[in-house]
C-alpha cells in the first residue's frame, strides 16, 4: 500500500524543506518538453449516446466570446491603486507582530504594497501557465477519448483554452508589465498529467483537479477585485471553466462506476497528489525570492496563518464535492476522504458539484459566490 511519502515525496504535508526543494532550476526556460505516452484513438461510431455531453457541447457552441473585441482593453490599470483597493476590500491587514524575528520584521507599507503587486503578477502568471496546460491536455483528450460525444466537446474546449491563454498573457504583458515563470509544483503536476498514458487520468488531473481549483480561485479574485478589466476578463473565463469541470465530471462518472478497487485506488492517489501539488504552489515562494527574502524564514509562519489556511481550504470547494460525485471519496475504506480530512478540506463534500452548476456561470447571469455551498 502506498504511503503519503511514496505519493508526494514526504510524510509531513507541511515539511517546508521538502516543499522548497522543488524549485525552478532554469528561470529563463522558454520551451519545456514532456513525453506524451498516449495513443490517438479514432472512432467510427458517430452516434450521440450521451445526452448530457451533447447539451454541454451545444452550450459551448453558443457560449463563445472574442478576447480581442469583447474585453475593454483600453482600460487604464493602475496596479498600485488596484492592490490598495483590493486590500481594503479584503479587510485583513498584515499583523507585523507575526513576523518579529524574520527578515520582514521591519517592512513598512511600501514593502507590503510591493509584495502585494508582485503577488498579483505571480497569481495571474500561474493562471496563465495553468491555462496553457489545459490547452495541451484538452487537445490530448480530443485525441485519446474513445467517445465521439466527448471528442466534439473537447474540441470546443481547445478553442476556449487558447482564448484564455491569449487574454491572461495580454493582461500580464500590457497591464502588469510582465509576470513570473511557471511555479515548479504546478509544472510538476502538469508534466504528470501530460505524461500519463491513460485518457481518464488527463480528465481527472486537468478537468476535475486543476480546472476545479482554478474555477474557485477565479471566483475569489473576481469577487475581491474592483479593477474593471480584470473583473470582466475573469467573468468571461469563469463562464468557460464551469463547463470544463462539468465535462470532466460527466465523463468520468460513467467510467469510474465500472472500475475495480485497484483501479480506483490509482485514481484516488493521483487526486491526492494533485491536491497537494496545487496547495504547495500557493505558498508563492517565487514572490518571496524576488523580494529578496529567504522563503525558509517566513513560510513556516505563512503556512500556519489561519487566514491563509481558510483561503487555501476554500480553493477546494469545487474539487471535494466533484470527487464525491465521482465515487472517489469513499472507495477503498474511504482512502481519499481520510486524505482530504488531513488537508482540512473535507467540509466541502456536500457543496454543489459542477455537473450541472455550469448553467449558473453563463454570461449574462451573476456569477455564483465562491463561498456559497
Amino acid at each position: 500500500m502506498s504511503t503519503t511519502e511514496d505519493i508526494i515525496g514526504r510524510s509531513d504535508l507541511n515539511d517546508i524543506e521538502a516543499i522548497l526543494a522543488i524549485s525552478n532550476t532554469d528561470v529563463d526556460e522558454v520551451e519545456h518538453i514532456v513525453k506524451d505516452n498516449s495513443d490517438a484513438i479514432f472512432t467510427w461510431d458517430y452516434s450521440l449516446k450521451r445526452p448530457a455531453l451533447r447539451r454541454l457541447y451545444e452550450k459551448a457552441k453558443t457560449g463563445q466570446w472574442n478576447g480581442t473585441t469583447d474585453l475593454a482593453w483600453d482600460t487604464d490599470v493602475d496596479l498600485e491603486a488596484t492592490i490598495a483597493a483590493d486590500q481594503a476590500t479584503l479587510g485583513s491587514g498584515v499583523d507585523p507582530n507575526v513576523y518579529i524575528g524574520t527578515p520582514v520584521e521591519k517592512w513598512g507599507p511600501k514593502e507590503w504594497m510591493e509584495f502585494g503587486m508582485e503577488s498579483r503578477r505571480w497569481t495571474l502568471s500561474q493562471f496563465l501557465h495553468g491555462e496553457q496546460g489545459a490547452l495541451i491536455c484538452t487537445a490530448k483528450i480530443t485525441e485519446t477519448v474513445p467517445w465521439y460525444d466527448a471528442k466534439l466537446y473537447a474540441a470546443t474546449q481547445v478553442v476556449d483554452e487558447a482564448r484564455h491563454v491569449e487574454v491572461f498573457a495580454r493582461y500580464i504583458d500590457e497591464k502588469l508589465g510582465g509576470g513570473y515563470q511557471v511555479n515548479a509544483h504546478l509544472r510538476m503536476l502538469l508534466d504528470d498529467i501530460v505524461n500519463d498514458s491513460r485518457w481518464d487520468m488527463t480528465y481527472l488531473g486537468m478537468q476535475v483537479m486543476v480546472e476545479g481549483l482554478a474555477l474557485a480561485a477565479f471566483g475569489f479574485l473576481h469577487q475581491l477585485t474592483g479593477e474593471p478589466l480584470l473583473k470582466q476578463l475573469l467573468r468571461y473565463v469563469m463562464s468557460d471553466e464551469a463547463r470544463h469541470v462539468a465535462f470532466g465530471v460527466l465523463s468520468l462518472k460513467e467510467v469510474y462506476e465500472g472500475m475495480d478497487d485497484r483501479e480506483i485506488k490509482d485514481r484516488q492517489e493521483f487526486a491526492f497528489e494533485a491536491a497537494v501539488r496545487m496547495r504547495d504552489r500557493f505558498l508563492s515562494q517565487e514572490v518571496w525570492e524576488r523580494m529578496g527574502i529567504d522563503a525558509r524564514q517566513v513560510l513556516p509562519i505563512v503556512i500556519n496563518d489561519p487566514t491563509r489556511a481558510v483561503f487555501q481550504q476554500m480553493l477546494f470547494s469545487k474539487i471535494v464535492p466533484n470527487c464525491k460525485k465521482l465515487g472517489l471519496l469513499d472507495r477503498n475504506d474511504a482512502w481519499l476522504r481520510r486524505r482530504f480530512q488531513e488537508m482540512n478540506v473535507i467540509q466541502f463534500e456536500d457543496w454543489e458539484g459542477t455537473g450541472e452548476e455550469y448553467l449558473k456561470f453563463e454570461l449574462g447571469k451573476d456569477a455564483p459566490s465562491p463561498i456559497a455551498g
